[in-house]
C-alpha cells in the first residue's frame, strides 16, 4: 500500500512503505506530514533556539524566573511524542503508534491560526484526507480539550497530560541553561506547584494522567523521553 500526501502547495508525494496495519503508521512518514503542514519559519525543527520556546511572562522582557510556554509547532510536536512514546512503553501499549500521535496532534496548527474552534477538526480533516486511520485522526480531533471531555482511553489520557506537560518540563530545563540531565521529577514536582512559573501550563491536564501512574512516575518517564529528542527541542 502506498501513502500519498497531498499538501496544501503541491501535488501528491509519495511515502513509501508497505502498511499491513492500515491503522498504523511510520515515524518518517508522520514527520514528513507535519513538515508538510506545520512550516512557520520560526517553528522549523532543529532551527529555533531554546528562547524561542519562551515567551517572557513579566513585562519588557525583564529576566524573572517565571515564564509563559507558547505554542511551538514541531518543536512542541517532538516534545509530545516524545513522552507519549516513554508512557507506552510503561503501559505496555503500542510505542511506535502513541509516538505517531503525538507528532500528529497538532497538525491543523497554521491553518487554524490559533482558532480554537476549529483546531482538531481541522487536524482530523488534514489526516483523513492524507491516508491517517480513522482511530488515529480521531484521537488528534478529539485532544481539543476545550471542545471535548470525558477522556478515559489510556491514550487519549496520555496525550492530555504529555501535551501540557512537554511545556513545563522544557521551562524546568531552559531556566537550568537548557540542560534536560539536570531536570528531576522533583524540579518538576516543585516547579508544579508554583502557580506563575510557566502560567500557561494547565496542570489540571496533567493530574489525569494519575488514573493511569503517580507524577513521579510520569515526570520520570517524560524526562527520559525530552533526554532522548534533546537535540529536536532545543535542549541539550
Amino acid at each position: 500500500m502506498q501513502v500519498y500526501l497531498y499538501p496544501r502547495d503541491g501535488g501528491p508525494t509519495c511515502l513509501s512503505g508497505a502498511v499491513h496495519n492500515p491503522s498504523r503508521m511510520e515515524r518518517d512518514e508522520a514527520l514528513a506530514l507535519l513538515r508538510r503542514y506545520v512550516a512557520s519559519p520560526s517553528h522549523i525543527v532543529r532551527a529555533a533556539p531554546a528562547v524561542l520556546l519562551l515567551r517572557p511572562f513579566a513585562p519588557n522582557g525583564a529576566h524573572v524566573p517565571a515564564l509563559r510556554p507558547v505554542a511551538f509547532g514541531p518543536t512542541h510536536s517532538h516534545a509530545t511524542a516524545a513522552i507519549m512514546k516513554k508512557v507506552a512503553e510503561h503501559l505496555g501499549e503500542d510505542a511506535a503508534t502513541w509516538e505517531v500521535i503525538g507528532l500528529l496532534h497538532d497538525i491543523d496548527y497554521d491553518l487554524v491560526g490559533g482558532d480554537m474552534e476549529r483546531h482538531g477538526i481541522e487536524g482530523y480533516r488534514i489526516l483523513l484526507d492524507n491516508g491517517v486511520s480513522e482511530e488515529i485522526a480521531d484521537i488528534v480531533r478529539r485532544h481539543n480539550h476545550l471542545l471535548t471531555s470525558g477522556y478515559e482511553r489510556p491514550v487519549e489520557v496520555a496525550l492530555q497530560a504529555a501535551d501540557s506537560a512537554s511545556g513545563l518540563i522544557i521551562a524546568c530545563a531552559l531556566v537550568k541553561g537548557g540542560a534536560i540531565d539536570e531536570v528531576t521529577p522533583r524540579t518538576v514536582k516543585k516547579k508544579f506547584k508554583e502557580k506563575s512559573f510557566a502560567a500557561g501550563c494547565e496542570r489540571e491536564r496533567i493530574r489525569m494522567i494519575e488514573s493511569l501512574m503517580d507524577l513521579e512516575t510520569f515526570y520520570r518517564l517524560a524526562i527520559e523521553g525530552l533526554a532522548e529528542v534533546r537535540g529536536d527541542v532545543g535542549l541539550t
